[in-house]
């Protein structure tokens, strides 16, 4: 029974309204637009959701225990500071990032040029290799949608292995499948 929380899932979604006299901010990256994500903080939904689907792998709620949009000292802040708070609760937790898997939901802008910054960014926040993590992007390209384009959605899943785990396979791999 106690394997069970060796390896975790988490699910995050996010949604914020676009708005003029705003930065569009997504996974940390500030991309050129006439609209950005109106918040509390920077609005980031890639990061909110990726943090949400950190946290509830690990089962330790969402972002908003940890960082409520009524605290002023939140006000405007750079999501990629709550996602080093939310790598540090993983990491106190003993649990790695095996991977995230991303998607963000817009009409507009365009964000294939955008997504490898982004992935960039989110491995240095959460020291893991690039290859960890996966973005990709979509439209409705559908005329009934047509009024969700002033909003962004972000969808995040994550999962987490318990460092246990990561050092038993390690040991097993190579010790008894491959010469060390």
């Amino acid at each position: 029974m106690g394997d069970i929380k060796k390896i975790r899932i988490g699910h995050g979604y996010d949604t914020h309204r676009l708005i003029e006299g705003r930065n569009l901010i997504l996974g940390g990256v500030n991309i050129p637009y006439d609209k950005g994500l109106e918040g509390h903080s920077d609005a980031d939904a890639v990061i909110h959701s990726l943090c949400d689907a950190i946290l509830g792998a690990i089962g330790l709620g969402d972002i908003g225990n940890y960082f409520p949009d009524t605290d002023a000292e939140f006000k405007n802040i750079d999501s990629r500071i709550l996602l080093r708070q939310v790598y540090d609760l993983m990491k106190k937790n003993n649990y790695q990032l095996a991977n995230a898997d991303m998607t963000i939901l817009a009409q507009a802008p365009k964000m294939k040029d955008h997504i490898p910054a982004m992935k960039e960014k989110l491995s240095q926040d959460l020291n893991t290799d690039i290859s960890t993590l996966n973005i990709k992007a979509t439209t409705t390209e559908s005329k009934v949608h047509q009024q969700q384009s002033n909003t962004l959605t972000s969808n995040s899943i994550s999962l987490l292995h318990h460092e246990t785990l990561y050092r038993f396979l390690s040991a097993y791999l190579c010790c008894c499948r491959f010469p060390c």
